[in-house]
Order: structure tokens, then sequence, then C-alpha cells
């Protein structure tokens, strides 16, 4: 337990580096003194509860509509301008045919495309109103001095219509006259390259098509809005806490600004967004299927993280800096068809070669972005290999600013991870990112972490003497949860795609179980509207998660992990099971809080049979041998010419043995199978594989088997020396303070 004064040092000492900011000073670049609250000021107001009717709705902001011609704005604005009582004010009809004295398709045959932006970004920028529905022209985000000006006086709506339905409705000839088209450029893609202008400058979108009527998208559009000012919304809270309190204030409230830099929370418990992730009515879904990688992330993040949080056009560019050009996969997360009813999808094709990539390529941007500018970040996690090089190799990437105020300290089971893990991990030469072996097991590590987490003398110290704070990189922080459930809503859509499945028709995935996280992910997936029918747990030699799914009880007395060839197929005490038991149980943090008390104690716990009985009803649980996994690498290989990581081949035994095949099962390769070469070539019977993990890696490279050889991991460093400790918390907190000593205290 925290003593009250450690924790009154630790959150003013927090509160005093990070003010919470959420949000940034529109006119101020370098700012992030503004709160939630003031994010937005009112467009339209509501009551506290948050359910006045419309004619309750008052307001001296504008709400502007944006989107491409075809998209509605003209009779959806009209809508909203009769439902609120303000003046609808269309920029093309009446400010610049006034101002021209004469039509923009005059205007623009006149001048050409390039002056006419300018032109029109000019009485744009001069434009003032309040309180109205202004309708901007397809071509007015393409002036960035226009848009700046018109983000200071309203709230930008963008009406995000299926590009092939605005290609019908301009069928006719109407196409040619949108700005910038010129000869041999096809529709097609002058629209493409329109909506990365509207992402970069909307504050909500609304997505559309061509089944939704102009009321229906006009209220979505009020959603939009009500969403971005109610900034007290989305709030998070504990799994052993409610941790909200009872008068109702605010002060206390978390938002995911603060739980992206806290970590964990104060009570040790972890955060979880009140009342789960919202749910995407089917059409909007279908409207992602035909979409690449990135723009459904976008469209997912931007539904999941509050814009007073982060802004829609900030989190375009870290979704667009993290995926864009990091991946050897242009389709960044493929499903792949296996044999018979299975699909794999390659989690692997980023930077570090395993599905930790999709998080830690955003969380570093989102931290620098919710951070102060004069606040130090020291990011904390314990890794059975794959989180910890992602970590380093994301921070790596930050822009030289903010690296300096960053730091990553990894620590790893110096016996428990494989050769090229290694190698990842300890090739990093830059200061601030450091990996330290430990000589115990990865619970070890977990638990030392969690108590450096949750200590407030050293979390305390550190704020106030070194200008740091802790935060956490593993699957405690939800920021590194979030990006995986973009990965499984994108394989079912991939489904979709491919023909695979109709939208609504179910699917089950099968996922090794690790820290439980990637489970956890995908029971998200399903709460957004994704339709998984089964969630199949699949764990390697050492079964306790198998056990607990089938029996209820979590038994840790006198259980060692069992050494296998897939590190972190199972984690001793995965980190996101107590979330699962958040969820599943209905938020009873109460239960959550006595459970995991009670596994502190005696390393033991027994869930309820009612809740048993839930977790049976879409949860199946398997595990394998060794024998069995390797046995399936080489089957799987003879039959079709693919390598499976070991984990995914202990993912399917498990398939194989629990599965009805009545449905699609999508496999999640969590890791590219080079990772644990000396596994995978035992599995294709090599004799006398060299030790050397250079030599293993060019030995699998020849093959010339599906999947390719990872081009990253052809590229590791020769191995360096690295820190190995002690099994012993006090030389972990050590390692810590010179982290941040080194980092953050050097005199220059």
């Amino acid at each position: 337990m925290f003593h009250p004064s450690c924790r009154l040092v630790k959150n003013i000492a927090i509160k005093g580096l990070l003010a919470y900011h959420r949000g940034r000073a529109s006119n101020e670049s370098n700012s992030r003194l503004l709160t939630r609250k003031t994010f937005f000021s009112p467009i339209v107001s509501f009551s506290a509860s948050r359910t006045a009717s419309l004619s309750s709705c008052t307001g001296h902001k504008n709400i502007f509509i944006m989107g491409l011609p075809g998209s509605g704005k003209t009779t959806v604005g009209n809508i909203l301008g009769s439902k609120l009582g303000h003046p609808v004010i269309d920029l093309d009809d009446h400010i610049l045919k006034k101002e021209w004295n004469m039509t923009a398709g005059e205007k623009l045959s006149e001048i050409g495309w390039e002056q006419f932006v300018e032109e029109e970004g000019k009485a744009l920028s001069s434009f003032s109103a309040s309180g109205s529905i202004v309708l901007l022209t397809e071509s007015s985000p393409m002036h960035s001095a226009a848009m700046h000006h018109v983000k200071q006086n309203g709230i930008v709506i963008y009406l995000d219509v299926n590009p092939e339905v605005i290609i019908k409705r301009l069928s006719g000839g109407r196409g040619n006259r949108i700005v910038g088209r010129g000869s041999g450029v096809s529709l097609r893609e002058i629209l493409r390259c329109r909506r990365k202008i509207y992402n970069k400058w909307c504050d909500a979108r609304v997505l559309c098509d061509s089944g939704d009527s102009a009321e229906e998208v006009a209220a979505n559009v009020l959603k939009a809005v009500k969403r971005c000012e109610d900034t007290e919304s989305e709030v998070f809270v504990s799994t052993r806490n409610k941790f909200l309190p009872e008068d109702g204030s605010v002060s206390e409230r978390k938002f995911f600004s603060d739980v992206l830099v806290e970590g964990l929370a104060p009570d040790g418990g972890l955060y979880v967004p009140q009342g789960g992730l919202s749910e995407l009515p089917p059409r909007e879904w279908v409207r992602l299927v035909d979409l690449p990688y990135s723009e459904r992330a976008q469209i997912l993040l931007e539904k999941c993280i509050h814009p007073a949080d982060v802004p829609a056009p900030e989190l375009y560019s870290m979704v667009k800096k993290a995926y864009a050009d990091n991946f050897a996969c242009p389709r960044i997360a493929p499903v792949r068809h296996l044999v018979h009813n299975q699909y794999v999808q390659e989690l692997f094709h980023g930077p570090t070669a395993s599905f930790r990539d999709f998080s830690l390529l955003l969380l570093p941007q989102l931290l620098a972005y919710c951070t102060s500018n004069l606040c130090n970040h020291l990011l904390l996690g314990a890794t059975s290999g794959d989180t910890g090089s992602a970590a380093l190799n994301g921070f790596s990437r930050l822009p030289e600013a903010e690296k300096r105020r960053s730091a990553v300290l990894v620590f790893f089971p110096e016996a428990g991870v494989s050769p090229v893990q290694r190698l990842q991990m300890t090739g990093f030469r830059e200061g601030n990112l450091k990996a330290v072996g430990v000589q115990s097991d990865l619970a070890f590590c977990q638990q030392a972490v969690r108590q450096m987490l949750g200590d407030p003398k050293l979390t305390g110290h550190l704020a106030v003497e070194c200008g740091a704070v802790l935060t956490a990189a593993d699957s405690v922080n939800w920021a590194q949860l979030l990006p995986q459930v973009i990965f499984h809503a994108s394989a079912y859509l991939d489904l979709v795609s491919q023909g695979t499945v109709a939208f609504g028709e179910p699917v089950d995935v099968c996922i090794p179980a690790g820290d439980f996280g990637n489970i956890l992910s995908a029971v998200y997936a399903k709460q957004m509207g994704i339709p998984i029918r089964k969630f199949i747990c699949a764990s390697h030699q050492s079964g306790v998660l198998t056990k607990f799914m089938r029996t209820g009880e979590y038994d840790l007395r006198d259980r060692q992990l069992l050494p296998s060839s897939s590190p972190a197929t199972e984690v001793l005490k995965p980190s996101s099971l107590e979330r699962y038991l958040f969820h599943i149980s209905d938020g009873d943090w109460q239960l959550v809080r006595g459970l995991f008390s009670q596994f502190e104690r005696e390393r033991y716990f027994k869930v309820p049979r009612a809740l048993l009985k839930r977790m049976h009803q879409d949860c199946l649980a398997g595990w394998c041998s060794e024998e069995e996994c390797l046995a399936a690498i080489s089957a799987v290989h003879s039959a079709t010419g693919y390598i499976l990581d070991t984990r995914a081949a202990a993912a399917k035994v498990v398939a194989d043995r629990l599965q009805d095949r009545t449905c699609p099962v999508i496999i999640s390769s969590t890791v590219h199978p080079a990772k644990f070469a000396p596994a995978v070539l035992k599995a294709l019977k090599f004799q006398d594989v060299a030790e050397d993990p250079f030599d293993q890696l060019n030995l699998l490279s020849s093959l010339g088997s599906l999947p390719p050889m990872h081009a990253d991991l052809k590229s590791l460093r020769d191995p360096r020396r690295h820190k190995v400790c002690d099994a012993n918390v006090s030389d972990l907190v050590e390692e810590v303070e010179t982290v941040v000593r080194d980092s953050f205290l050097k005199v220059t």
C-alpha cells in the first residue's frame, strides 16, 4: 500500500511535469499547455449528463463541413442548419461567387488550378462568421494557411465517402471540374490524393456510404461534434478500483494521455476504458474492407483515442510514420491461406520481425506528443525478447529532439531468449537505449518492473530530482495493447476482401498465449464488432493457461516454466489476464482485486463458477508438446513449402485439436521463423547446425521457402557485451537510476 505522502509527492511531481497535457494549442506548435477541457471552445453545448436535446444546443463557433465533391455536403449542411437553428454558409455560392463575380468553374478556367487555390485561400483566410454551418469547397483544404484559420474558428468535420461511390456520383463529366485534375490524371487518383489532404485537417471523421440517408449522416455529424465537445468522456478506470471520485469531480479522472504516461495504475491494477471500446455498426466495418492497413488503423484509432488527447491530424501523421515505410510487406499484416480452413496472419514484417512492432512504432510518438517538452520519460519493460527489441527500435526512430528526452530500459531473462532476440536487443549502441540480462526468468523481471513502476518513493525521486517519469513498455501499458486490436480486425477484413467470408459470418482465432495480451486484443476487436466466434489459446509445454481456462484455477505453487524452443509462447504470469477477467466479469473490480491480492499472497486463485462458465462460452485452450510443435513445422513445410514459426506451429497443433472446421480459423504468426532458427532447422531435419546465429540465418535464407528471409534480421550486427544482473530488485533499481542519470543529467 502506498503511503499517502509518497503518493502525493509522486502526483505533484508528475502533474507538475506533465500538467496533464491533452491537446496542443493551435497557434503555438510547441505548446502543450491546454487541457482536454479547453481543447475545443464550445460549438454545441450539452448538459452535464450529456443528454441535452437539440433544442438546447447553443454556441458561437462554426461547424465546417469538408469532403470530396459529391459527398453530400450541401444536403447534410442544410439539415444541420435546420436542426441547430444555425445559418448555413456555402463558401462557393455565398462567398467566392460574390467576391469574384463569377462561378468557381469560370474562375478555374480563367486562372488555372494553382492560382485558383491561392485566390480561394486568400478569400477563406479573411472569412469571418460565428455559430454557422460552413460548407467548404473540395479544394479548400489544399491551402494550409486558410485551413489554419478555419481550425481556429470552429471544428472541421470530414464526410468520408467511399471513393467508388463518389466516382459513380460524378459520372457524366462532373469529375472533370475537380480542382487540380490535369490531363492524364484519373479521377480515382485525384480522389486518393485529396483524401490524404483531408486527413491532415479534419477534427472528426464521419464515415458515409451509398446506403446512408442524408438525415443519418447529419445525425452522425452531430455525434462527432458532441464527442469533440464532451472532453470529459472516455475515461479510464483501474481493474482493481473504480478510481473515480464519488463527488463526480474530474480532477482524478484518467484519460488516454494519462494512462499512456502512467502505464500502471497507482493501486497496482491495469487501466482499461470505462465501458470498453465502442462498437462500430456493420456499415462502417464494410467501409474499411477495401482500405489499406494504414487507413484502417487510422480510422479505428480515431474511434479509440479521444481527439482531445491526440487530434486526428496528429494521429494521421503518427500512423503514417509507423506503417508507411517500416514494413517489408506493403500489406503490413497480410493473411495467407495455410491448409484447409486455416489461415495465418503474418505479423512479422516490421523492423524487428515481431508483432510488437505494431505497437512500438506508435507508442514512442504518442508518448512524445502527450508529455511536456520539459518532461523526460524512461520506458521500462520486462521482455522475453520481442517487446525489448521493438521498444528499442521504436524509440531509436524518434526525431533527435524527442530522443534527447527519452530513454528505454528493458530487462530480459538471460537464458530465456533466442540468440537472434539477444542480438537484436544488445545491438543498440545509443546510450539512452539499453537492454540488461537478468539471471532469472521472465516472471521475476515482470514483477520487478511492476514493483518499480508502483514504487512512489522511486518514481517521486526520479520525477523531482531528475525530471523523469517512468512508464511501462509492455502490455501493462494500454497504448501497447490498442494497436493489436487493429491487426485482429484487419485480419477479418482481409478475409472479407478475399471473399472467404461475407461480413457478419463468424471466424475463430487461434493465438499463442504469451502474456495473454494478443488474445485480449482479439476480445476487444470482437467488442468493437468483429464477429469472432471462439478464441483459442495455444500454450507450448507448460500449459498453465490451458489449465486455468479449463478449470478456473490459476496455480503457480511449485510451478516452473518449462524450457521450449518457443520462448514467450506462454509466460507464467501473463499481465493481460487481469484485464480479461475485468472484461469477462463486466468490470467487477472488487472480484479482480480480490483474485490478484490472493495470488500475490498464495500464487493461486480460482474464479467463481459463474465466471468460468462465461469464459467457456467463447474461449478454448490447449497446449502442445515440443515434439508436436516441431512435427507441425515439418508437416506444413512438406505440404505447402511454408515455414511456420514455433509459436504459430504450437497454435496450429492446438487448432487442429480443438477447432471444429465449421468456419475459418485465423492463426496468429507473431514472429518471423528465423528468430527461432535452431528449432526451425531442427524441425526441417537439418543435422549438425552451426551454433553461430548468422550461419543459421544464412542457411534458412538459402532454402528459398516462404516467408522470405527478413531483411532486417540478415543485417544484424555482431554481438556486443551487455550487462547481466543477479535476480535482485535493488540491482535493477540501480540500473534504472544509472540510465536516468546518464540520459538526462549529463553536463554539457
